[in-house]
């Protein structure tokens, strides 16, 4: 099973719920930024995507960077030796280098918390449901089925 955020930005008030409950459960990191687009009232979360192809697994010399049986990447903390190559890598600048723990922290999807049978804490605490936890073959069906509606509407009408 595959699993991932998906992200809204036109549902996203910016109050930063996510950030926090985030940074509540990991050491006071938090591994999602939400960013205001500058002149306007958008507000856009950025976390890991969980890269089908991820360059940080792919680059990462003593494999640290790992993918759990849900599709989430991770860092192994025990492996990992803080070369900061995962952050080179990344398309979307995600992996952050903290010096004090000496290495590569990046989000997982809350981990300890779907080993328990929960959803990530930026999806559970978002009050607009900018962020929703979902299984992919779930999205492609929501998707296949929005295709079929919008191609039948026209035919309908007649």
């Amino acid at each position: 099973m595959t699993v991932l955020l998906i992200m809204d930005p036109k549902k996203c008030i910016g109050c930063r719920a996510c950030e926090v409950a985030c940074e509540s459960l990991h050491n006071g990191i938090s591994n999602i930024t939400v960013y205001t687009v500058e002149d306007s009232l958008v507000n856009v979360p950025l976390t890991c995507m969980h890269c089908k192809d991820a360059q940080c697994i792919n680059i990462c010399p003593v494999g640290a960077m790992k993918r759990d049986e849900d599709g989430a990447v991770y860092v192994d903390s025990l492996q990992c030796i803080g070369c900061g190559m995962c952050t080179i890598a990344c398309p979307f600048g995600i992996p952050m280098l903290y010096s004090e723990l000496k290495v590569a922290v990046k989000c997982d999807l809350c981990m300890d918390r779907r080993k328990a049978g929960l959803k990530p804490a930026c999806a559970t605490v978002c009050p607009a449901d900018a962020i929703t936890y979902r299984k992919i073959e779930d999205v492609a069906a929501q998707k296949r089925e929005a295709t079929v509606t919008k191609r039948a509407a026209p035919l309908a009408k007649k």
